[in-house]
């Protein structure tokens, strides 16, 4: 029991030991998992002149890794990504209970982990287009109601054989303003998954909507958004989606990274309510 409340005390000790930019930090890293250097500057440095964004944002992220709160991975030799603003970033332990301590839940602790290039690549991917999106919002004067990332955004749910089934969107985008809110299931491709794979992922999407939990809870469901790297992979995603028939072409949308930010913050012709 002492342990217990030595380490409770360590932490409190410990979040009151850190500023609100770095706490913010810690916030999105819960959020989003692994961030570059870059990110860390777009989201939290943006106060600061251009000529001291990078340098103050190094110095701060050094000294949440002397304070054990975050952690680098390591880089890979002969990797295409190189210098100081693409080294990536990720939560410890230490880290998650000082965010849970500051939001009042308590999750599983986590540990510093390290992953294939793959899924390191897909998660990075996934946090810029958070950034990004920030950044559109910024600009267009809207607001960034939630992003939730994995495995916040996941819905479990009942088949239709009775089976429990969990939907794992890459993320979910709500954005609004005084107008509309503009809700979407946002699926990260990087090309590497095959056709048949894709279609089976967009059937679990299907059957979520059947199901009509979402619409019960939030009144509408979510469009779903594929983005991909190019247009050639776009096309070839529309065709297969295509094949799944005409309640898949009303569902799905896609679009390439580059234009992600821009389709996540631009009000469509039309929301999907109920499945027909």
């Amino acid at each position: 029991m002492t342990s217990v409340r030595g380490e409770a005390s360590r932490i409190l000790r410990l979040q009151s030991s850190l500023g609100q930019r770095e706490l913010a930090i810690l916030c999105s890293l819960n959020r989003l998992r692994l961030l570059t250097t870059n990110h860390v500057v777009r989201l939290h440095f943006t106060d600061l002149s251009p000529k001291t964004q990078d340098r103050r944002a190094r110095a701060v992220l050094r000294r949440m890794v002397d304070l054990s709160v975050i952690a680098r991975l390591p880089r890979e030799v002969g990797g295409i990504r190189a210098g100081s603003t693409t080294t990536r970033h990720v939560l410890t332990g230490l880290g998650q209970a000082v965010v849970d301590l500051c939001t009042g839940r308590q999750r599983r602790r986590r540990t510093t982990w390290q992953t294939t290039p793959y899924f390191q690549e897909h998660i990075l991917t996934a946090s810029e287009l958070y950034v990004r999106v920030r950044e559109e919002v910024r600009v267009r004067q809207l607001e960034l109601v939630r992003f939730e990332g994995e495995p916040e955004c996941w819905r479990p749910f009942t088949g239709p054989a009775g089976q429990l089934i969990t939907l794992k969107p890459d993320a979910f985008v709500e954005v609004g303003n005084a107008e509309y809110e503009l809700v979407t299931f946002v699926e990260v491709d990087l090309g590497t998954e095959s056709l048949p794979t894709v279609q089976r992922k967009c059937q679990v999407y299907l059957d979520y909507w059947h199901n009509g939990h979402e619409q019960q809870s939030r009144g509408v469901f979510p469009r779903v958004l594929w983005l991909v790297p190019d247009q050639h992979r776009a096309e070839n995603l529309r065709k297969a989606i295509h094949r799944l028939g005409k309640e898949a072409d009303r569902l799905f949308e896609v679009g390439t990274h580059d234009d992600g930010p821009l389709l996540l913050t631009t009000l469509p012709g039309s929301q999907i309510g109920a499945a027909a």
